[in-house]
């Protein structure tokens, strides 16, 4: 897929974009069942972190391609990629761009989620311990940390000149 994706940073406490974001959350949740946040709790969210979002311009308004919410501490709460977009390196962007700003990454998958817990081993994360009953639906979730030098290798090998 060959196009424009813009990346742009919303700061802790703007709402920038929420619904766009909740939007694709939702097409997720329905499709692939996971992501199962109620909108409150996602828009709280959201408005507390410090969001990376991948947006496509658009005569009609930017679409939203994919995000990740973050707490100050590098916890991501919340990586989407829409899945037209998947497989074209933009999660991997995203994790990246919390890379950057943050020096240790952590989030939670959900154990039955392999496609996400494959892309998370891909970049390096690895699993610290499982936590049962995590999500509010019951469902046991992993506990993941990058590990050292994790994605700064597995960039290398996408980057121009790595």
């Amino acid at each position: 897929m060959s196009v424009t994706v813009d990346t742009r940073l919303i700061d802790t406490g703007d709402d920038e974009l929420v619904e766009e974001a909740w939007a694709l959350k939702e097409r997720i949740r329905r499709e692939e069942g996971v992501l199962k946040q109620r909108h409150g709790f996602f828009t709280d969210a959201y408005r507390r972190s410090k969001v990376y979002l991948l947006v496509e311009p658009g005569y009609d308004g930017d679409s939203v391609v994919g995000f990740a919410a973050t707490r100050r501490d590098g916890y991501i709460l919340f990586l989407a990629v829409h899945p037209d977009y998947r497989g074209e390196g933009f999660g991997r962007r995203l994790v990246a761009a919390v890379v950057d700003d943050h020096g240790t990454v952590t989030c939670h998958a959900r154990a039955t989620n392999d496609e996400a817990l494959s892309f998370y081993e891909h970049l390096g994360f690895e699993v610290q311990r499982r936590v049962d009953n995590y999500y509010e639906d019951d469902g046991d979730a992993y506990y993941l940390r990058l590990g050292d030098g994790g994605i700064t290798e597995t960039l290398s090998r996408f980057m121009p000149g790595g």
